[in-house]
């Protein structure tokens, strides 16, 4: 698995539209997700074990950062050709497992990861209440092992500062992860 860094964050990026089908059976789009005060996109799947390792605290932040009125999607672009734990099925089965508090959806045209410019698995998109892009960073130290329960929390810091005062932090940290699993072409 190649290990992909994200690239610097795009201060006021817009966040492109989508409708896409979720797990529990309805079609999001991205103003179904947005909260008052920004939203949180996130690109995961289920067999990175980058995203392994931070699932429990993406989990954590979301649930907090709800309460500050983030609101937050997960986007699993994956082919699940060659990776099968990453099938509409599998992707149901580990949403209900961890209790997922958040859409997650399939992109499976991998439009929208395109549209994002999502490179890797985990990879973060912090927005403010106007959908400008204010975080492209990790979530904390995690890489492939769960980093120290004392870690700096980048990604929840990050998005209180935004719901705060609608602008990212200036320094930030690129996540790092597995690629995303792009299909061959035809």
């Amino acid at each position: 698995m190649a290990s992909t860094e994200t690239p610097v964050c795009d201060f006021g990026a817009a966040a492109p539209d989508f409708a896409l089908p979720g797990v529990d059976g309805r079609v999001w789009t991205r103003d179904d997700c947005r909260g008052e005060r920004g939203l949180l996109v996130m690109f995961i799947c289920n067999h990175c074990p980058y995203v392994k390792a931070v699932r429990e605290r993406i989990i954590r932040d979301v649930r907090e950062l709800a309460s500050l009125g983030i609101g937050a999607v997960a986007i699993q672009s994956n082919d699940p050709t060659d990776y099968p734990d990453d099938s509409f099925e599998n992707m149901k089965r580990v949403a209900d497992e961890y209790r997922y508090p958040f859409p997650y959806l399939l992109d499976e045209s991998q439009a929208i990861a395109k549209a994002y410019g999502a490179v890797c698995t985990p990879d973060f998109f912090g927005y403010d209440a106007d959908l400008g892009l204010q975080y492209r960073g990790r979530l904390d130290e995690s890489r492939k092992e769960t980093a120290p329960a004392d870690a700096r929390r980048d990604l929840f810091e990050a998005m209180k500062q935004i719901a705060e005062t609608g602008r990212g932090p200036a320094a930030q940290v690129p996540s790092i992860g597995c690629s995303i699993k792009w299909r061959h072409a035809a």
